[in-house]
Formats: C-alpha cells, structure tokens, sequence
C-alpha cells in the first residue's frame, strides 16, 4: 500500500520541482537572448553551463605619427645619389627615373621585392581609387648597416 502525501513530502517536491524551474527558465532566457539572464545551473549545484568570459579593456596610449622625417623627394633622392655615387647629375637622373619606374611596376604587380640595403617589400593590401590605388605595403629591414648588407651575397633578410 502507499503511503499518502504529507505535507512534509509535498514540500519536498515543491523544492525540487523549484530547484529545476530556474534551470530550465535560466535556459529558455539564453536561448531567447534575454538580457541579465543568468547562466544555468544543475539541481546540486556541482557543475555549472559553460559561461562567457568578460573582455578586460585594453589601454590605449595616443596615436603616434607614422612618418617622422622630412619627406623625401625625387629631387633630393637625385642629389643624394649623386654625393654617394660620384657621377654626374646627368647620368644619374636617367638611372633613378628608370629605377623608381621599375619599383612602381613591381609594386603594380604585387611582387615581393627583397632589396638589401632597402630590405624586403610586401604589398599587403590595396584600394583601387578613381585617380589611382592606395596599397598598404610592408617593409621589414634588416638590423645590419648599410656596410654590412652591400658585403651580402644574395641571402634573405
């Protein structure tokens, strides 16, 4: 025979009835995308539902300038090759306006170009423009001096 409910054993239901009325409530919320819902957790309370972990702020210190050197112009690259180089202006100006046309091809091709002293140039991203293209381009240089790479026999940077 069986025993009837007392009070004592409907409260027993009641509390693990209500134990796992949150859970599933807990759930459903997630599930829903409410906001503040907590994360689930079982009747015992040993495990809980895997939770998300809050992103820590990162300090930011202010934006510092890329370029800071005077720009370099054409001209002045000229009169610098010249003062290194020994030769007449005149000689030098034709293999520099052949050399940067040569560059900006290889560039245009998206070809990695290794350049010791200058070092290695890669193209990493590019807008093309209604008055041209915008290529993000990265350049890694070696830490040896300018003495020290032209002594290089062709190995990578």
């Amino acid at each position: 025979m069986k025993k009837p409910l007392t009070a004592r054993g409907s409260d027993r239901m009641s509390k693990a009835a209500s134990s796992k009325a949150p859970t599933t409530s807990a759930k459903a919320a997630v599930k829903s995308g409410a906001i503040g819902a907590a994360a689930p957790t079982s009747a015992t309370g040993a495990g809980t539902a895997p939770s998300t972990k809050a992103a820590k702020p990162t300090v930011v210190d202010t934006p510092q300038a890329v370029i800071l050197g005077p720009v370099m112009r054409k001209k002045e690259l000229i009169d610098a090759v010249v003062e290194r180089s020994a030769i007449k202006k005149k000689d030098a100006k034709p293999v520099v306006d052949a050399m940067l046309a040569i560059l900006g091809e290889a560039l245009a091709d998206n070809r990695e170009l290794i350049l010791p002293p200058l070092g290695r140039i890669k193209v990493r991203r590019e807008k093309a423009l209604p008055n041209g293209r915008v290529m993000v381009v990265k350049v890694r240089q070696s830490s040896q001096t300018s003495d020290e790479a032209s002594g290089d026999d062709g190995e990578d940077i």
